[in-house]
């Protein structure tokens, strides 16, 4: 049972990560005031599946001075984390309930960094590797403040547990509890996922690429559904923290789409930092702001305790 709920999750995040790709470009065309995809069946819906068939079905190119095995094994690595980091997602029956759910998390999205790194570094380009720098640099600043945050809600909740949060919010949601807490983690989480206002790595709207610049077909692809799963996985988060983290209704769900449009829409509204007001914001304003929130709700469990007592 466990091996078949595994796999079901894993396939319908795979589902869920090409149509959010078709969302993201609906969402982009109607905010450019054009279309999106509209050919491929009705309203495009099928535009997501021919992409795949076309990127895994090309030529693979590499550089000829690469680290080859390093070269491909990055991008298979970077996608297999992606999905693993899914398995802390708490279900009651049938699957995997960890009691270090948000330990799980963290160390799966650390090591989401090392991936970045070897695919600049092994494509054995100076644009790669610059772009996987930037990369590595602004995903560990912004995971300080991640880490920091999470602090905050541990002290409170008490246990390490992701359906503590579920029991935590049974009266009130958290986004009202902690909403300074709640805009910083979004902030954080766009940059944690290298979106817009904080893409770097890759700079679509005006550079070549980021790390994945010498990444073609299924590599390229491969790269592209970590991104994408790590959004999704980054809203269901945001839901789960701050949004009642009710896992057993459909609301849930509307929930973390409604997030992942969020994503979508900061994309198509902001325009990009410069990098090095990205550098001061996480170390200048985000930490300042999180370590004090800690202390302060560090004092408020304190009195909750003593008065308990």
């Amino acid at each position: 049972m466990f091996l078949i709920s595994m796999l079901i999750m894993f396939i319908c995040i795979l589902l869920g990560v090409g149509f959010l790709t078709l969302l993201e470009r609906k969402v982009l065309g109607y905010i450019q005031i054009r279309k999106g995809p509209n050919k491929v069946s009705f309203l495009g819906i099928l535009q997501p599946l021919g992409d795949g068939l076309k990127l895994f079905s090309k030529e693979q190119v590499f550089p000829l001075m690469s680290n080859f095995f390093i070269y491909y094994l990055s991008p298979v690595l970077n996608l297999f984390l992606a999905l693993l980091i899914w398995l802390c997602m708490p279900f009651w029956a049938g699957f995997l309930n960890f009691n270090f759910g948000v330990l799980f998390f963290l160390c799966c999205s650390s090591l989401g960094v090392y991936t970045i790194m070897l695919s600049g570094w092994s494509s054995n380009s100076i644009y790669s590797l610059l772009g996987s720098l930037r990369s590595v640099a602004q995903t560990i600043s912004y995971e300080v403040s991640l880490a920091l945050v999470l602090m905050s809600f541990l002290i409170l909740v008490g246990s390490f547990n992701l359906l503590g949060f579920f029991m935590f919010q049974y009266y009130i949601w958290n986004l009202f509890v902690f909403l300074p807490l709640a805009l910083v983690w979004f902030v954080t989480s766009l940059a944690e996922t290298n979106r817009t206002p904080f893409d770097f790595a890759e700079g679509e709207s005006e550079l070549v690429s980021g790390f994945n610049v010498e990444y073609s077909a299924g590599g390229f692809a491969l790269i592209f559904l970590a991104e994408y799963a790590n959004i999704l996985f980054m809203s269901m988060l945001f839901s789960l923290f701050f949004m009642g983290g009710d896992f057993f209704s459909l609301l849930f769900f509307i929930k973390l789409v409604f997030i992942s449009f969020c994503f979508i829409w900061v994309r198509g509204t902001l325009p990009r930092y410069r990098y090095d007001k990205l550098m001061f914001l996480a170390w200048k304003s985000f930490l300042p702001v999180s370590l004090n929130f800690f202390i302060f709700y560090l004092g408020v469990k304190l009195i909750l305790f003593s008065y308990l007592n």
